[in-house]
């Protein structure tokens, strides 16, 4: 028994003196592992940041090495790459294009507005389309437009097409007439979305445009409101020519020699304006206004903005045809309107005007 217990105590002794050092051995050995595991997780960190720098870098395409001198043509620049991409664009849409349906002719909104239809494309179909023919409620009819009415539908009046194609048709003839003698076409629509097509009318017509508020006695007291525009004088071509800037301070503002109005209810004085001093006015009349209003009525829907576009094109491919008539006598030597007088004073230096002193002329004014 005292011998059991020698060897127990004994053995106790030996076996921790035994595990001393294979303890100490695990500690380091535990800490090895966690510096290795810590210089790994820096060194991943590192792999990632240059992984996203590179992945943030544009691409840009690797050229080819020729077989034969093992040599690398120089990069590709971005015209070729965009040369490189039509290229291979194209040859898609041969290889697709029998595939699929065909589109038929179908309506195309701002075709109204950036290529409208010239006079002579007038139709009744046309007019349809672009709902001309639909009024207002017959409770807020004008007697005065009876004869433009067709008949009652649903409660609404409806306008007869053929009489606004004729009123269309002889409206763009007064147009052509204007601008074919150098006039002043003064196009206006004031309501929302009528800017686009009352500026691209004037473009055409080669006048002037108005798609805000008028400004009331801008004619009859134009002197006031007016008096600070420039002014210059052009010859036949509408080239400037210089001189007569001493004698255009003491003119009177200019004055339109015809006035398109697209929506008069809103625009009555202006039109009151014009029919003050003598301008002719062409405007749209529904069957809810007045179409004494106007010198020459156009009944149609002015509710309507595709019906606003189509006339407002129309004129201005009017005024276009007569700019163009205009250029052409005047490429001729003729002049389509009466000069106003100037007193010629000698320049210092010479002028060339295109023609003698007959053909000079105030700009816009038709005499």
């Amino acid at each position: 028994m005292i011998i059991r217990q020698a060897i127990v105590r004994h053995g106790r002794q030996l076996a921790a003196k035994s595990l001393r050092p294979l303890a100490r051995s695990l500690a380091s050995t535990t800490d090895d592992i966690d510096s290795i595991q810590t210089s790994l997780n820096s060194s991943l960190k590192q792999t990632r940041s240059l992984d996203a720098l590179i992945q943030n870098m544009t691409a840009e395409p690797v050229p080819p090495i020729d077989n034969e001198t093992h040599a690398t043509p120089p990069a590709y620049t971005e015209h070729q790459q965009v040369a490189d991409a039509y290229s291979v664009l194209q040859r898609q849409k041969a290889l697709t294009s029998h595939l699929g349906t065909t589109l038929t002719p179908h309506y195309q909104p701002h075709t109204l507005v950036t290529n409208p239809p010239s006079p002579s494309e007038i139709s009744l179909p046309l007019l349809l389309a672009s709902q001309s023919h639909l009024g207002h409620s017959t409770s807020l009819w004008n007697p005065a437009n009876s004869r433009y009415i067709f008949g009652i539908r649903s409660g609404i009046h409806i306008i007869s097409l053929d009489v606004t194609a004729a009123h269309l048709r002889r409206a763009c003839k007064i147009v052509r007439a204007v601008a074919e003698r150098g006039g002043i076409i003064l196009f206006v629509g004031t309501r929302k979305g009528q800017d686009r097509c009352v500026v691209k009318a004037g473009q055409l017509a080669r006048g002037c445009h108005l798609f805000e508020r008028w400004t009331p006695g801008s004619i009859t007291n134009g002197h006031q409101i007016l008096g600070r525009c420039k002014m210059r004088v052009v010859d036949e071509y509408d080239r400037p020519i210089p001189g007569y800037e001493s004698e255009l301070l003491e003119r009177p503002a200019l004055k339109p020699d015809l006035v398109v109005c697209l929506n008069p209810l809103e625009n009555w004085v202006m039109l009151h304006e014009c029919g003050l001093h003598g301008i002719p006015t062409i405007g749209v009349i529904d069957t809810d206004a007045d179409p004494t209003w106007v010198t020459y009525p156009i009944p149609a829907n002015d509710d309507s903005m595709r019906c606003v576009q189509l006339i407002a094109g129309v004129l201005g491919r009017a005024g276009e045809e007569g700019q163009k008539r205009r250029a052409e006598k005047a490429r001729r030597g003729e002049v389509t309107y009466q000069p106003e007088g100037f007193e010629v004073k000698p320049l210092e230096t010479k002028v060339r005007t295109g023609g003698d002193r007959s053909t000079i002329h105030h700009a816009g004014g038709s005499g």
